[in-house]
C-alpha cells in the first residue's frame, strides 16, 4: 500500500486488480494462442503501474531491503522501461495461429 501514490483512486483494488491481470498475462504467455495479447497486456499494465514506481522514487517510500535504498528505487525507473521494451519485442517475434495459415 506504501507505493500507492495518494492520488489513485481504490488502492486496494487497483492493488488486486493488478495482480490479476499480472497472474493472467502470464497464464497467457504459456498458451500459443493467446502469447501475443498476453505479452501487449503485460506491457499496459508494466506501463500502468510505472507511476507508483516514480512516487517510490520521488518520495523514497521507506518499504523494507533493497527498496529502502535511493538508488535501487531509481534503477527501477530505466528498468522498468527496458521491461516494456522487451515485452512489446517479445510480443512482435510472436506468430499467432492465424499467421501460419
Amino acid at each position: 500500500m506504501e507505493m500507492m501514490p495518494p492520488f489513485i483512486p481504490a488502492p486496494h483494488l487497483m492493488i488486486y486488480a493488478s495482480g490479476v491481470f499480472e497472474i493472467m498475462g502470464g497464464i497467457g504467455l504459456i498458451v500459443p494462442t493467446t502469447k501475443r495479447p498476453a505479452a501487449y497486456g503485460l506491457a499496459a499494465l508494466l506501463i500502468a503501474v510505472f507511476p507508483a514506481n516514480i512516487y517510490v522514487a520521488l518520495s523514497n517510500v521507506q518499504l523494507g531491503g533493497f527498496m529502502n535504498y535511493s538508488f535501487y528505487q531509481w534503477l527501477r525507473l530505466p528498468l522498468q522501461i527496458v521491461l516494456v521494451g522487451w515485452t512489446l519485442w517479445f510480443a512482435s517475434k510472436t506468430t499467432t495461429k492465424e499467421q501460419i495459415i
